[in-house]
């Protein structure tokens, strides 16, 4: 049986501070790019959590992770600056990330995705570009159509969820079936037809 080790006031300073974490880290992504002048897009949670607050800010949730889209050709700049900046590049499992400082997890680390590439070559599109991304307050964020045939596409659990989260804060709705390719517009209205799945 497992019991908590940690409890009352230890316990909620733990969970906060593992939220801010992700947000430090995700600011010190976004002001190390834009210094170096990589052009870069939050994507993943980050970018979910952007556009879910700007329709309801209690529907917004937590993300484990910084995910940032870059173009290949950026790459050995992103790299230098990031390193600059004290992240250490690693490339795991076909990932390739930036972990928070020496001794990190990858669970700590900003992952990035390639701009113009699949993830898995299986992938019916591949991500989008950086320039489909608008600036809200100093960050690079992937504005929704492509975030959305992004989540599609990946369409994990945790991106269905992701998806379910903006389909109930009406982001998304039926009629984006019309503007997605064939088998995107049905992951789409399966999600809306059964959400509980």
């Amino acid at each position: 049986m497992v019991s908590f080790h940690l409890t009352g006031k230890a316990l909620w300073n733990r969970m906060e501070r593992a939220v801010e974490k992700i947000q430090e880290r995700l600011e010190r992504t976004a002001a190390t790019l834009e210094q170096a002048g990589v052009p870069y897009a939050i994507i993943g949670g980050n970018a979910v959590r952007a556009w879910v607050a700007q329709a309801d800010e209690a529907a917004v949730r937590t993300t484990r992770d910084v995910d940032i889209l870059l173009r290949r050709s950026d790459w050995p700049a992103a790299v230098a600056a990031m390193e600059r900046a004290g992240f250490v590049f690693r490339h795991v499992k076909g990932i390739d990330m930036f972990l928070d400082g020496p001794g990190s997890k990858a669970r700590d680390a900003v992952h990035v995705l390639f701009a113009g590439e699949k993830v898995k070559p299986e992938d019916l599109l591949p991500a989008p570009d950086v320039s489909e991304a608008d600036e809200i307050a100093r960050h690079r964020i992937l504005r929704l159509e492509a975030l959305v045939r992004m989540k599609l596409t990946a369409f994990r659990r945790k991106d269905q969820m992701h998806l379910l989260d903006m389909i109930d804060v009406e982001l998304v709705d039926e009629s984006w079936c019309e503007r997605l390719p064939t088998e995107l517009a049905s992951r789409l209205k399966e999600l809306i037809d059964d959400p509980n799945g």
